[in-house]
C-alpha cells in the first residue's frame, strides 16, 4: 500500500504549457468579426422602420445560417436587440422594437 500512496503523490508530466490568464483575450474574434462589426456599426445609425439589406453575394461565400448566428451572436454581447430574415438574395437585420424579445420566429 507504500508504493500505492507513493505513486499516487507522483505530478503527471504535463502535455501541454501553462499560460497566465491575463495574458489571454477574453473576447471572441470569430473569422466573419470584421464583416459582423461593420454590420452592426451601420446598424447604429438606421431609424426605428428600417433596415439594413445584406446582400449574400457580397459576404465572402459566408452561408446565410453562419451569418445570421453571427450577427446574433455579436448583438446580443453588445446589448443590441434584433431581428432578422432572409431571401433568395439579401440578408436583412434591424433593431427590434421596444418590448420585443427579438426572436421573429425564423
Amino acid at each position: 500500500m507504500a508504493s500505492r500512496q507513493q505513486a499516487g503523490n507522483k505530478l503527471p508530466t504535463m502535455k501541454y504549457r501553462r499560460v497566465d490568464l491575463s495574458s489571454l483575450r477574453k473576447g471572441r474574434r470569430g473569422k466573419h468579426h470584421d464583416l459582423v462589426e461593420g454590420i452592426l456599426g451601420e446598424l447604429e445609425s438606421v431609424k426605428s422602420g428600417s433596415a439594413l439589406e445584406i446582400p449574400l453575394a457580397e459576404v465572402n461565400g459566408i452561408g446565410l445560417a453562419n451569418l445570421r448566428s453571427a450577427v446574433h451572436r455579436a448583438s446580443t454581447s453588445a446589448g443590441l436587440d434584433i431581428e432578422t430574415l432572409a431571401d433568395e438574395k439579401n440578408f436583412y437585420v434591424w433593431k427590434a422594437a421596444a418590448g420585443n424579445n427579438g426572436s421573429n420566429g425564423i
